[in-house]
């Protein structure tokens, strides 16, 4: 297999991961055919280590968002096939040369493989997204021991933008990551767009890395909160049509309400309410500029069954968190799973 492949790296500060996960792309037993750098405006000697390891840099002079720097990345990249993969990751060799046949063999537009915890490496950090009727995701194995359950490939349509490889014709037909989303939710979002367009993806377990989640804003920090609850209402005003946001009205106050009872247990309550009043002061725009996905209506409806199939499945197999099992209490979806 010849270089073919161009990782993207948006970053912001913390030269120190950059550095790392460089340094593990170096290491791929499939050379990259480049590295490109995407900076936030970083402060530290971010620049020097990607030039040291002959990165390219593209200096965005301040920070943008995840989503604008993936987007200025893909745009700028020379590849057939190409990587977006967060700055807290570490790859093993392999990680590429066992995604690549999977798009070469025409089967998958994108493919995604095993994350593991950087910190707790016999511990799933996620093996591909999930979102739910209400609105609200999760990442499918999240802080679950890796067993044989996670050994099995599959298909899928919601890749993680942590660590994605995709042909760059997916973005030509999906379209970009959302900016308006700026971070948090985006690899989502797209998800929902190539659910609709049936641009399937495969994960390949045998494909390993490893991510140090929220290595730079740390977890449920108030920015978190307030970026997670304003994308979830956004995602709600940019896909569901009218009737479906009646019809699923149970689901979304359940998925909704639990959310802002995480936020407030976590000391994250003013967090929520700016993310709240954020989200519904942006929702008009956003469902003004998006209304073709809402014409698929349907076809959402069937996307989001499924997906919530196989987050109740995982769930069920590997045990509950606490936000799912109330979930499904509280809006049951007929022969759906229950806790």
């Amino acid at each position: 297999m010849s270089a073919r492949v161009s990782f993207v790296i948006p970053h912001w500060n913390r030269s120190d991961l950059l550095r790392a996960v460089l340094a593990s792309i170096a290491a791929q037993t499939l050379p990259p055919l480049e590295v490109l750098v995407v900076d936030n405006g970083s402060e530290d000697d971010s620049a020097e280590v990607a030039r040291q390891a002959g990165a390219r840099i593209l200096q965005l002079g301040r920070n943008r968002g995840f989503s604008f720097a993936v987007n200025r990345g893909v745009e700028a990249a020379r590849g057939e096939l190409v990587a977006v993969v967060n700055n807290d990751v570490e790859f093993e060799p392999a990680w590429a040369e066992r995604l690549v046949p999977s798009l070469d063999q025409g089967r998958a537009w994108f493919a995604v493989g095993k994350l593991m915890n950087a910190t707790r490496r016999d511990e799933i950090d996620g093996v591909g997204d999930a979102i739910c009727r209400g609105g609200t995701a999760c990442r499918l194995g999240l802080g679950r021991r890796d067993c044989s359950f996670f050994y099995t490939p599959r298909k899928t349509f919601f890749p993680s933008a942590t660590a994605l490889l995709a042909r760059r014709e997916l973005f030509e037909r999906a379209g970009n990551l959302e900016e308006a989303l700026v971070s948090y939710l985006e690899d989502v979002d797209l998800g929902l767009r190539l659910a609709l367009l049936g641009l399937e993806g495969v994960y390949v377990p045998e494909a390993v890395a490893y991510h140090r989640a929220s290595a730079t804003l740390g977890a449920w920090s108030p920015t978190m909160v307030r970026w997670l609850t304003r994308n979830q209402i956004l995602l709600l005003a940019k896909f569901y049509p009218w009737r479906l946001l009646w019809r699923m009205a149970r689901p979304i106050l359940a998925a909704q309400g639990l959310w802002a009872a995480m936020a407030i247990r976590r000391g994250c309550a003013v967090a929520y309410l700016r993310g709240m009043a954020a989200g519904l002061a942006r929702a008009p725009s956003i469902r003004r500029s998006s209304g073709p996905w809402r014409e698929r209506g349907n076809r959402l409806a069937e996307v989001l069954a499924q997906s919530e199939a196989e987050l109740a499945s995982v769930q069920r197999a590997t045990g509950w968190d606490g936000y799912w099992r109330w979930y499904f209490r509280l809006a049951p979806q007929g022969p759906e799973p229950r806790p």
